[in-house]
């Protein structure tokens, strides 16, 4: 794989498709379409032949799942992963399945990390995929547990996993969470943005950085897995 596609054909236009080894920031206003979003952008990855892992640490692993199989993709032939961060949280008796592995928390970095590291194995070394796309949904929810430098230093581990392999990350931040200070220091690991902000007819998207000049700004629906340009502002 040379690049790596969104999915949404305005956007991969005006892009020409994303570099292997990228790592992007999404960041929006809560309840803005960001999970949908990138989970339409993993969808269209898993339906090209490649392989994706989520890191969860807001919804369980199987409705992360559920997600999937609701819009049309065969969890059980597909070579998805899920680092469930939620599940042992809740007190809920359970075990890792075949695509989802449990840590016991959003602060257990450590054993998080543990888990990405064997998916990478899996899909990358034993596997080959021919492309693969590491997301985390959501960084924020991890700076409630721990400090910026300790999860600086965690990101770091992995957005430089993420070039080393050729694969693309996506990793979610929650718009109006944050000081500026500390969006501007997670910028540092990113090569750019995808970008959701609120718009008169609901939301809008532009990716930004990884082009001279941002794209426009796009009003979006979402429909299951379909992501649908309405009109540029």
């Amino acid at each position: 794989m040379s690049d790596y596609l969104l999915g949404i054909k305005e956007l991969d236009d005006l892009i020409g498709g994303l570099k292997e080894g990228t790592n992007l920031m999404l960041i929006g206003p809560p309840m803005s379409g960001k999970d949908d979003l990138v989970n339409t952008i993993i969808c269209h990855g898993l339906r090209g032949g490649g392989s994706s892992i989520i890191v969860s640490t807001r919804e369980t692993g199987e409705r992360v799942l559920d997600w999937f199989s609701d819009n049309g993709l065969d969890v059980d032939s597909s070579n998805l992963g899920i680092v469930d961060c939620v599940t042992k949280t809740l007190g809920i008796p359970t075990s890792d399945e075949a695509h989802i592995k449990r840590a016991s928390s959003p602060v257990d970095l450590t054993g998080i990390g543990v888990r990405i590291g064997q998916y990478f194995e899996e899909y990358l070394a034993v596997k080959k995929s021919p492309g693969m796309m590491f997301c985390i949904n959501s960084i924020s929810t991890i700076l409630m547990y721990c400090n910026l430098q300790t999860l600086f230093r965690f990101l770091h581990v992995f957005t430089g996993r993420v070039k080393a392999s050729n694969s693309l990350g996506i990793f979610i931040v929650e718009d109006e969470m944050h000081d500026a200070q500390t969006i501007a220091t997670l910028k540092q690991l990113f090569d750019g943005m995808i970008e959701i902000k609120e718009s008169d007819s609901g939301h809008s998207v532009r990716v930004l950085g990884v082009t001279p000049k941002p794209t426009p700004w796009y009003d979006f629906e979402i429909d299951g897995s379909s992501v649908t340009i309405v009109k540029p502002e």
